[in-house]
């Protein structure tokens, strides 16, 4: 038998919640990786990716993962349709069935699969479709003739995790709530350290074991007391909570969609999977993965981690990270008559009086909190029509407050490139009859004009350039574009302005300071990314930094993000369109 360090590993699911950060975390055990990914493009940010091997392939695709899992030791199967749309159980029986099939062809020591806890006594067809279709592929990896293991989770709480953004949002931005009566329903959530430190544990399970594992924290409590829980850990004043038993899952979904930035696609499997009680009924899992000290992590502890990470913006991936079921997915096209239709575009571009290293940071740090420099009420009905009719809508946020790599979810965009110091390209994830883009480049200006930069002034004159695409789909998408056209100017306009504004202005504030604003390179990694010993005093959050380091000004690390990392939002000096 080989030994148990330097298996080599496939990690299906990486540009996901947990396969994303699964894959440090077995470079780090000494195992060597290799990711199958539909978009391998989408991991190219990371920074583990130069220590990986990145295939293309999809796993219903038999051909490309039979590739993938030559010479692979352990699988990892962490994908999931999380109910999208009709026929999703199908897909993943399908799917899974692949997966299993090509996996003992090749001779695959260990399948280990992520999956969902089921409530004991209730028959499979009273289950909701998400938890149903997690228990039934994980019986056909089982079934598969190659050992398996099934680590069978419930609420997962992390920073990132559309679990515990749920809770989060719900419990800050409700003092009082009208709940479902599901919140009364016994829960055993688990930390994401913990079902990580599991994922990894068991790759080096003895080949005779071949079964699911119940998995979750030391803490059985209801999702209303979970709630409470959180209040306090986070400071806030004690919630009001009242049921409403006519809530149903259907209906409470809408809810949280409108509270919350977990879509109501995703929210409705949530929601559902939280009707039955779900809670351990075994704790075999330690006999083969031991518990360090201090492991399992109780939920106290699980929230007042994922927090740090919240406030310290070092949230590594979301729940966001993977697609969303529905969103369109083809990349920009080359060609202006691509596949026989039309390309609608509206260009602007500006001489901007501040430097190419200041216009970028503006371009990088766009969206989330920081907005999108243009009437905000136009972008905050579109996220609410977007909501309404099933999407994602503007309140996904950003994962770091001052970095963007490609695969990122940004409100209602997705990073589809992104060069630095220069190109910015998003994709639009929102409910459109088409394909929509919006390009941001930022240049230096090849002719500045010498009244607005002198010789003298600090490396002035840059170029910013912003094109917005649309491929319609049918009459409707065509209708869509000249409907909405003429706020272009308002809309488009305003935000070219604004953002050579705000560059402006930060250039200004750097002179005032005597400091240099950092275009921010490929080869320079973000704050986030690097260790604390890595990085400079003043990027450091502030629990990590002793006292004498911290400006008088700065109190303790409780905002969300650090506003030093932020460049001037759209509200500090806007123009009226």
């Amino acid at each position: 038998m080989k030994a148990t360090t330097g298996l080599h590993c496939l990690v299906t699911g990486a540009t996901g919640y947990i396969g994303g950060r699964l894959v440090p975390e077995l470079l780090d055990a000494g195992h060597r990786v290799r990711c199958l990914a539909r978009s391998p493009e989408k991991l190219r940010d990371h920074p583990w990716a130069g220590r990986t091997e990145i295939v293309r392939g999809d796993v219903t695709d038999a051909a490309s993962v039979a590739e993938a899992l030559r010479g692979i030791d352990v699988a990892y199967y962490l994908v999931h349709a999380l109910a999208g749309g009709s026929g999703f159980e199908d897909r993943d029986r399908a799917a899974a069935r692949v997966f299993a099939e090509q996996a003992r062809a090749a001779g695959v020591r260990r399948i280990v699969y992520l999956g969902g806890l089921t409530p004991a006594g209730i028959p499979v067809h009273d289950l909701s479709p998400h938890l149903r279709s997690r228990a039934e592929v994980g019986e056909i990896l089982l079934a598969s003739g190659v050992p398996t293991t099934v680590l069978r989770a419930a609420v997962i709480i992390g920073s990132g995790s559309a679990s515990f953004e749920m809770l989060r949002y719900l419990t800050e931005r409700l003092p009082v709530m009208v709940t479902p009566s599901w919140v009364g329903t016994r829960v055993q959530p688990v930390a994401v350290r913990d079902v990580l430190r599991y994922l990894v544990g068991s790759a080096a399970m003895p080949p005779e074991v071949s079964r699911a594992f119940d998995i979750g924290g030391p803490d059985v409590l209801t999702y209303e007391e979970m709630m409470r829980r959180y209040a306090v850990v986070a400071g806030l004043p004690h919630r009001l909570i009242l049921r409403v038993p006519m809530l149903t899952p259907r209906l409470s979904s809408h809810w949280i969609g409108l509270v919350t930035p977990v879509p109501r696609a995703l929210a409705r499997p949530l929601a559902e999977s939280l009707r039955h009680e779900v809670v351990c009924a075994e704790h075999d899992i330690a006999r083969y993965v031991p518990d360090p000290p201090g492991a399992p992590i109780g939920v106290d502890r699980a929230v007042s981690l994922a927090l740090r990470r919240v406030r310290e913006a070092d949230v590594t991936t979301r729940w966001s990270s993977a697609s969303l079921p529905g969103a369109p997915s083809d990349p920009l096209p080359t060609d202006p008559d691509w596949a026989g239709g039309s390309l609608y575009t509206d260009q602007r571009e500006r001489a901007v009086d501040a430097s190419p290293a200041a216009l970028w940071r503006v371009v990088e740090g766009i969206g989330g909190e920081n907005g999108w420099y243009s009437f905000p009420l136009a972008w905050a009905v579109r996220g609410w029509l977007d909501r309404l009719a099933g999407g994602v809508g503007i309140r996904r946020g950003r994962r770091d407050a001052a970095r963007l790599r490609v695969g990122d979810s940004l409100d209602f965009w997705r990073v589809e490139e992104i060069e630095p110091g220069h190109l910015l390209r998003l994709r639009a994830e929102m409910r459109l009859p088409g394909l929509a883009w919006l390009e941001m480049y930022a240049d230096p200006d090849p002719d500045p004009d010498p009244a607005q930069s002198p010789p003298a002034d600090r490396a002035r004159g840059a170029r910013y350039r912003q094109r917005a695409l649309f491929h319609p789909h049918g009459l409707l998408g065509h209708l869509y574009w000249w409907s909405v056209s003429p706020f272009h100017a308002v809309v488009f306009g305003g935000m070219a302005r604004n953002i050579a504004r705000a560059a402006r202005r930060l250039d200004d504030e750097a002179a005032a300071t005597g400091a240099a604003v950092s275009r921010g390179t490929a080869s320079e990694p973000p704050a986030s990314e690097r260790s604390a010993s890595e990085r400079s005093a003043s990027e450091r959050p502030a629990s990590e930094r002793p006292a004498s380091e911290r400006p008088a000004s700065e109190g303790p690390a409780s905002s969300e993000v650090p506003e030093d990392s932020r460049p001037p939002g759209p509200d500090a000096e806007r123009e009226n369109p």
